[in-house]
């Protein structure tokens, strides 16, 4: 007699008597004896409760059974990962304290409106609604215990805000600068939307929208892009002029007298380095030259290309830069690609003038006029900006065009090729240092691309009142500085490289563009075996961080 493995199981059994159904809950073992299928009955569980009855047989049936009770109903539930992690980074990096060293209402609410710049942009009015518990879409309002707020209460935070902006920007001033600090400004714009405000005005729109008026504001930071600092202008004012209100922000609000401030070429100018920077002792500068005075570098015969044989970057001196230093740099890259985007721009160019010349040469209305032909031709050069490079000839009867080789040839000779003017002096910071320092104002650029595009929306914006508006762009800086702090603790898992060092390692030249480390390109771990020493590879935690880095990255890629 043979057995087999036995299952336990419960059986219902229902039997009728009359019109009534009675039913036997047995526990039940089945089993295989002889080639026959054999019950055995281990206890009655008909005296239990329905719902005992409906575990045990669950449980039998290798179910995951959860506890739960009639009067527990899911309603509703909110998201809560995201909000704990902006919060959480926000008073790690210490910004809470900042804003007040005691708790308080406006503290709370002005922490909420910057999480919420974070996790979802938008009006006040969307903000209240967002930390109302009737209508919150997360645990924002609820976390901070300012489940309900009116959009008048949200305003009179942001006063409180601007009350304080002083003492906040120096008490991360303090933490983030120090004597002899380096210091990235640069300026940006943004259209106003609204229908009234003083500060809005007409001018340049980086932004492409002249249609509207704009404001005007300035950004400081730390070298490693860490903002400390924010101005906000007229929209009409030229950037050379906001340098003086930043160069007295850093001296004397923040009491820093030793300071290397790094700006663009469009900011720190002759006329700013001679009446704001250079007569203040302890205040040095780091730009670039613009194109004429690299041109009348290069016709004195001071820049030649055999500069650039052995090396991308070479030291010049002038005696139209007294007590600065120049330091040139030649990129391929840039050189290959200026000069592609010139003759795309002359061919393009050439097409429209020539259906101009051949309507000047054709039977049926003939375009005759030295008026109407230059009007048609200066719309054209006007445009592609490329007058320079193209000798015309307008007459009453026609029009001819010709490249003029010679002037392209002596804007070619050019290109790819940079200068950077500084005050400090070769022991102070070398050349290397010099370009990596001017390079390092891409991190400014960067967060200005937060704050208008894809994270933080600063538009639109439709406050009427002069200080809202330098308000709002106070708090979208908060929220930036944030946001600094958490892509740095995230850069890990994110497309970002954090081996800042080891990407360093891998560059060729400090003019050649930024190269990416191992650990953060695809397929970089051969390329990381290589490079290793032979202890480093018996090493299973080097290579496990690179793995796990990858391993990351494509499961976000493949999202």
């Amino acid at each position: 007699m043979k057995k087999t493995s036995r299952a336990s199981h419960v059986a219902t059994i229902r039997r009728r008597h009359g019109d009534r159904v009675y039913k036997t809950h047995l526990l039940r073992r089945t089993y295989r004896e002889s080639g026959k299928v054999k019950h055995e009955t281990l206890a009655n569980l008909s005296h239990l409760p329905d719902r005992t009855i409906e575990v045990i047989r669950s449980s039998l049936r290798g179910e995951e059974l959860v506890a739960t009770t009639d009067f527990v109903t899911p309603v509703r539930t909110l998201p809560h990962g995201h909000v704990a992690a902006v919060v959480g980074t926000l008073r790690n990096c210490g910004l809470e304290s900042a804003l007040a060293s005691r708790p308080s209402r406006e503290r709370s609410l002005v922490v909420a409106m910057i999480a919420a710049r974070l996790i979802s942009p938008g009006s006040k009015l969307a903000t209240s609604r967002e930390l109302h518990f009737e209508t919150n879409s997360s645990t924002l309002g609820e976390f901070l215990g300012v489940e309900s707020v009116s959009e008048s209460e949200l305003y009179a935070a942001l006063d409180w805000l601007l009350s304080r902006q002083n003492r906040i920007e120096a008490k991360l001033a303090k933490k983030h600068l120090s004597e002899g600090s380096l210091v990235l400004y640069d300026v940006s714009g943004s259209y106003y939307t609204g229908s009234h405000c003083p500060i809005a005005k007409f001018g340049y729109s980086r932004d492409k929208r002249s249609d509207l008026p704009q404001i005007t504001y300035g950004l400081l930071c730390d070298r490693r892009g860490c903002p400390v600092g924010v101005e906000v202008f007229e929209g009409n004012v030229g950037d050379p002029s906001t340098l003086k209100v930043q160069i007295e922000k850093v001296r004397q609000r923040f009491g820093i007298q030793q300071v290397v401030f790094v700006s663009d070429r469009g900011l720190i100018t002759q006329a700013r380095i001679r009446e704001e920077l250079a007569p203040i002792e302890g205040l040095e500068w780091i730009t670039a030259l613009r194109a004429p005075a690299i041109k009348k570098l290069a016709s004195e015969g001071n820049i030649q290309l055999t500069l650039f044989d052995q090396r991308d970057l070479a030291e010049l001196t002038s005696e139209d830069f007294p007590g600065e230093r120049l330091v040139a740099c030649r990129n391929p890259l840039l050189a290959d690609e200026r000069a592609r985007k010139r003759e795309a721009l002359l061919t393009a160019t050439e097409k429209k003038l020539e259906k101009i010349a051949e309507a000047t040469r054709r039977e049926k209305r003939r375009l005759r006029g030295a008026g109407k032909i230059g009007v048609r031709v200066g719309k054209v050069v006007a445009r592609s900006k490329v007058t320079k490079h193209f000798l015309i000839e307008i007459t009453d009867e026609g029009f001819s065009y010709r490249r003029n080789e010679e002037k392209i040839a002596a804007e070619a000779a050019l290109d790819g090729i940079y200068i950077l003017r500084t005050s400090l002096s070769a022991d102070e910071m070398p050349a290397e240092e010099t370009v990596r320092t001017y390079k390092s104002l891409s991190k400014v650029e960067r967060a200005f691309r937060c704050l208008k595009t894809t994270d933080l929306h600063i538009r639109p914006i439709y406050h009427r009142l002069e200080d809202r508006v330098r308000a709002h762009v106070f708090l979208c800086v908060l929220a930036y500085y944030v946001e600094w702090h958490m892509r740095r603790a995230l850069a890990p898992i994110l497309f970002e490289d954090h081996d800042h060092a080891a990407a360093e390692q891998l560059r060729e030249s400090i003019v050649a563009p930024k190269t990416i480390s191992c650990g953060a390109s695809k397929g970089g771990e051969e390329t990381h075996r290589r490079r290793l020493s032979g202890a480093q590879l018996l090493d299973p935690n080097a290579r496990h961080g690179d793995a796990h880095a990858r391993a990351l990255s494509s499961r976000i890629s493949r999202r």
